[in-house]
């Protein structure tokens, strides 16, 4: 019965769309365009991904795993562990300051506040300046001002600065997304405001939160213009106060020689492995996130 009632909806929704394009040509055009534009995107990012992986993939040698770098090899292990530990570290800066933020402007900050709009006008400001001036500012302040030189912590630093706008922004959206109805229902059995914040609304917006986390994660690990000003490009294992590259700087700066183009390739088959992993794994916590 299920299987005969389907087709006639299929039938009836076709025909209701074909009379409204009829009555609305302007609206067959853009669905056409939208559909159009779809399916480019999905063939660039298909060819992007095609094409690095042919190129990159016969020269994933064991000695581009090699514990130490030379110019023989062109390991990118110190790179992998470096872009770790920065992504890590950029995180642990920037993640509790944009959620505290996000967390007084959606839930204690006053509606029409003239703070709150110009904390938002400033963030949107920060969150559209090139990484360019980004890595500038942390030249001339955390290594030139502070007398730091180039270090894993001075990139770090000016990463959190970078991200700050982007995850303060979304877990704001994500707060304001939650219904006023959880708010309301925690208030009249009797909880506070920062109970209810942490345990019902928090909770609550978590996918929306981890959403911009990932896009702060992918914006840390692909960066190259901010670190080579702060945190160097030397290919050696890096600690807080010493100069490492990442593993974007470390294939830049082999594509750049023009002689180890092969294994910049190969760096950047590695570097797509790892966005994709990070985006695996924080999908499959946002999904765990949702069902509990």
């Amino acid at each position: 019965m299920k299987k005969q009632l389907l087709p006639s909806i299929n039938r009836v929704t076709l025909r209701q769309r074909l009379i409204s394009y009829k009555k609305s040509p302007m609206s067959l055009v853009m669905f056409l365009l939208v559909v159009i534009a779809a399916g480019v995107t999905a063939l660039l990012v298909a060819f992007l991904i095609g094409y690095i992986l042919i190129k990159g993939i016969p020269h994933l040698t064991p000695s581009l795993f090699s514990l130490k770098y030379t110019s023989e090899n062109c390991s990118l292990t110190p790179a992998l562990v470096n872009t770790v530990t920065m992504t890590l570290l950029s995180l642990v800066i920037a993640v509790p300051l944009g959620m505290g933020a996000a967390i007084y402007l959606a839930e204690y900050a006053g509606r029409g506040n003239r703070l709150v709009a110009a904390v938002r006008l400033t963030a949107e400001t920060l969150a559209g300046i090139p990484s360019i001036v980004y890595g500038l500012f942390g030249l001339l302040f955390f290594v030139t001002r502070l007398g730091k030189d180039y270090t894993l912590l001075a990139g770090a630093l000016t990463l959190s600065i970078m991200i700050l706008p982007l995850i303060m922004r979304t877990t704001e959206e994500a707060l304001r997304a939650v219904p006023d109805s959880y708010r309301e229902g925690s208030f009249g059995l009797g909880a506070g405001r920062l109970r209810t914040v942490f345990r019902i609304v928090l909770p609550a917006a978590g996918p929306g939160v981890l959403s911009g986390i990932i896009l702060a994660t992918g914006r840390i690990v692909g960066e190259t213009a901010a670190l080579i000003f702060t945190a160097g490009t030397i290919p050696q294992f890096a600690g807080l106060m010493s100069s490492g590259r990442t593993l974007a700087v470390h294939m830049y700066s082999l594509s750049q020689e023009g002689l180890h183009t092969n294994e910049s390739y190969a760096t950047a088959v590695v570097l797509l492995i790892l966005v994709t992993g990070i985006n695996a794994l924080s999908a499959f916590a946002a999904k765990k996130l949702t069902r509990g």
